[in-house]
């Protein structure tokens, strides 16, 4: 429970989000990058910015059920990889989980095209490495632990401010370019419709993914 009262801070707080967002925006454009190799399209590279925004460009079929899936996966990706860490957590292996994220921001640092998503990742990666090499174990926990309450809790923020910065370009009258509208330009459905539905899925992670957590922590305490 502290944990996640610290994490709801954290997401939450205007001191703390404008840098914590940078690490949703790691797994965001990291789930863009994932989908999009695994359904054969050719990953160009990713670019993580100062305003914590991100692009991750890939070539392949602009239509088609490969794209959908690609444009789908960045603001679900946060929850999804939360709800998945905190079912690795319940199952024991949250050091083996610090590893895992480990390999893959190194692996994601092969396609960052840009100095300051460079930064990033070797920033976050490098306090990885740290806690996983020279933290006690018990320690190495309470991180996974925070990392999946982080990721559960933080991928609520960045959907309702997607939403926002569209009802701020409608009535601007500027090109609606999150990933939202994307999809509806890809799809029979609308682009609040996505909106919408990002929103069950974050929330629906956050509740199950939230609820394993705390379980398994009042397990431990008793």
């Amino acid at each position: 429970m502290i944990i996640a009262g610290v994490m709801l801070v954290v997401a939450f707080s205007r001191s703390t989000w404008p840098l914590a967002r940078h690490g949703i925006t790691v797994a965001h454009e990291g789930a863009h990058a994932l989908v999009a190799t695994l359904f054969g399209r050719r990953l160009q590279g990713i670019r993580l910015h100062a305003d914590t925004s991100g692009l991750t460009v890939s070539r392949g079929k602009p239509t088609g059920f490969g794209m959908i899936a690609t444009a789908f996966a960045g603001y679900v990706g946060p929850a999804v990889l939360g709800l998945g860490a905190a079912w690795i957590i319940t199952a024991g292996h949250g050091i083996g989980l610090l590893w895992g994220l480990l390999a893959a921001l190194v692996i994601m640092l092969v396609w960052i095209r840009n100095w300051f998503g460079l930064s990033v990742v070797l920033i976050g990666g490098g306090a990885l490495f740290a806690v996983v090499w020279w933290a006690p174990a018990p320690v190495q926990v309470i991180v996974a632990t925070a990392i999946a309450w982080f990721l559960l809790i933080g991928a609520l923020r960045p959907v309702v401010e997607m939403q926002q910065q569209r009802s701020e370009h409608k009535r601007r009258g500027r090109r609606l370019t999150s990933d939202a509208d994307a999809l509806g330009r890809l799809t029979w459905f609308p682009a609040g419709v996505w909106v919408a539905v990002f929103g069950l899925v974050v929330l629906g992670c956050a509740a199950l993914g939230g609820w394993w957590l705390l379980r398994e922590g009042l397990a431990v305490a008793g």
